[in-house]
């Protein structure tokens, strides 16, 4: 893949690119989640990147996409993202967005309606505010604190075994949390501007509709917060196609990268 910068107000994002093949289906567009960075769907870009276009991104303030500015909200993340993919001749992209990546896709499809041709969420949730409590947004707006005075080995192994159920998605999530060892304060800021930013989201209390077709994927051993209970809440209420991946954690598509895979490949048919 192609890696490749976007130059914004706040730093320089990084991202990488797979031309599609001759047989154009939608661009895939993986967005990772909070504190992970493009490793994340290395699973799926070797399996898809050979028959579509594939995109995925160091968010920014996270792995390449550094030094950023953190004076910029989610609103502005969907603004670059389509700025990205307007500069790459990308249109109809079919966002697979992880835990925090699914909040931007929701995002972006509020920003820029019709623009999407599909969106998937990986153990991601709602981001309308009816959704949440006012304790559970109060929380998310004082993460920071606790990332940076929470010893650094402590938060190495909760981080891991918090997220993934296999040696595999634990390693790769090891890895990845090893990009900030030793700057356990850029970890804090990072992973405590996101939580603010994805309240301040909510908090703005818009409509967030998805208007594309949309599927919900949700590892049955997802312990991120009450992620289950936000997607049998956000299935439920719109009606959305949710499956559930036994034996997979927060990271579903790193413990079971064939099953997500599957799933994403019979979606893709579908459209």
């Amino acid at each position: 893949m192609l890696e490749v910068t976007f130059q914004t107000r706040c730093g320089a994002i990084h991202y990488w690119l797979s031309p599609p093949p001759a047989s154009q289906g939608p661009t895939l567009v993986f967005l990772p989640g909070l504190t992970a960075d493009h490793r994340l769907f290395e699973r799926q870009i070797g399996y898809f990147g050979d028959r579509t276009g594939v995109f995925v991104w160091d968010a920014p303030g996270h792995a390449a996409s550094w030094p950023f500015d953190f004076s910029f909200d989610m609103a502005d993340k969907a603004r670059w993202l389509d700025g990205i993919l307007q500069a790459e001749g990308v249109e109809n992209p079919v966002i697979v967005g992880q835990s925090m990546g699914g909040y931007v896709g929701q995002m972006y499809a509020q920003l820029f309606p019709g623009k999407l041709r599909g969106f998937i969420a990986i153990d991601s949730a709602p981001l309308q505010r009816r959704y949440v409590t006012a304790a559970e947004i109060w929380l998310l707006k004082r993460m920071e604190p606790v990332y940076r005075h929470y010893p650094w080995r402590w938060l190495l192994r909760s981080g891991t075994r918090g997220v993934a159920v296999t040696e595999y998605g634990r390693r790769l999530m090891r890895d990845m949390m090893m990009v900030y060892d030793g700057d356990q304060a850029r970890y804090a800021k990072l992973s405590g501007h996101g939580f603010r930013m994805l309240a301040e989201a909510m908090e703005a209390n818009l409509p967030y509709k998805i208007d594309c077709p949309a599927l919900l994927i949700c590892g049955e051993r997802d312990r991120a917060g009450s992620c289950i209970r936000y997607n049998r809440a956000w299935h439920r209420e719109t009606g959305i196609p949710i499956h559930w991946i036994g034996d997979a954690g927060h990271n579903a598509n790193t413990d079971r990268p064939e099953a997500v895979n599957r799933l994403i490949e019979a979606f893709l048919e579908s459209l």
